[in-house]
């Protein structure tokens, strides 16, 4: 499905989300710091970031979970405070952590949860969605833990809801289990709900999201689609590798096709644009310092490089 049909979603082309001059502190602590924020409707929009970052509190704010110090939020042409019931029979929410009673089977658990609303997805229906069938009975304490990951949704799915919530939905799950998630993920927007994703995961972002904002320290540092952020960087390598001394960064910053340089103690990146023509050019630059190369990979430019460009640090680092 096109961005454009999913942006028609099930109310238009308007704002699902929007948030205005954000802010909230903890103790002397700032962790949202004037956030300005829109998701359209029947779009994946992600927040990606460090931890820290202050991606779940924004969430959570949002959700009605947490009262903001000042700002403006407006969720599905409402805010909070004025008939909050009405609201929250419109939202799901999977938070970062989820705890649900290990005693209930899955099909006790998602009827537990379909109760709080007035209208919604029939039971047998939520649980065929996120391929728990052959769980139903089971109790969610022998669960794994990316089944118990596809249930919190599925009880963020029960209500139909027209906005989900996922908060870092992915975190600790191996490969196949995400892809699984991935795929619910993918069905409830292809049906055109919107989806508000936060994650420090590069891949999913790039895969599940139209649009991405990268926050840091409690403020946006970015915003666009996957592909336009990464072009910001004006390439699409990384050469990354580490070496037995030094090279001064002025003379990386010379190869031809090298846009950015990233220097550490023994550790380095350039961003290039001409990776043939880059590649055999420094290999030739350490012959003639007599500089030995202990590590060399190359890879794709990512949101995760953006990032680095962007601050200077790794996304991980937080």
């Amino acid at each position: 499905m096109s961005l454009t049909n999913r942006l028609s979603g099930r109310y238009g082309n308007g704002a699902a989300v929007r948030c205005r001059e954000l802010v909230k502190r903890f103790a002397d602590v700032t962790a949202v710091d004037g956030l300005d924020l829109e998701v359209h409707q029947g779009e994946c929009f992600g927040l990606l970031g460090p931890n820290g970052a202050g991606k779940t509190t924004t969430v959570e704010i949002l959700e009605g979970l947490t009262e903001p110090d000042s700002g403006l939020v407006e969720i599905l042409g409402m805010a909070w405070g004025n008939n909050d019931r009405k609201l929250r029979e419109r939202l799901g929410a999977q938070l970062q952590e989820t705890q649900l009673s290990d005693k209930l089977t899955v099909e006790e658990t998602v009827r537990l949860f379909r109760s709080f609303y007035h209208a919604g997805r029939t039971v047998d229906e939520v649980i065929s969605i996120v391929a728990l069938d052959e769980k139903r009975k089971a109790r969610v304490g022998k669960l794994s833990g990316g089944q118990k990951q596809r249930l919190a949704v599925a009880c963020a799915l029960v209500g139909d809801p027209d906005l989900l919530f996922l908060d870092e939905p992915t975190t600790g799950l191996d490969p196949q289990a995400r892809l699984q998630l991935w795929d619910v993920i993918e069905q409830y927007q292809a049906g055109g709900g919107t989806v508000l994703l936060t994650t420090h995961y590069m891949e999913e972002a790039t895969r599940l999201c139209d649009r991405v904002a990268i926050m840091d320290h409690g403020r946006m540092i970015a915003l666009g689609t996957p592909a336009e952020l990464i072009a910001s960087l004006g390439a699409d390598q990384i050469i990354e590798f580490t070496i037995d001394g030094s090279i001064q960064s002025g003379t990386l910053e010379l190869l031809p096709g090298v846009r950015h340089v990233r220097a550490g103690t023994r550790n380095y990146a350039l961003t290039v644009s001409q990776i043939g023509t880059t590649l055999p050019a420094l290999l030739g630059e350490f012959d003639r310092h007599g500089i030995r190369l202990d590590t060399l990979t190359t890879h794709q430019a990512t949101l995760e490089d953006v990032f680095v460009s962007i601050t200077g640090r790794m996304l991980r680092d937080g």
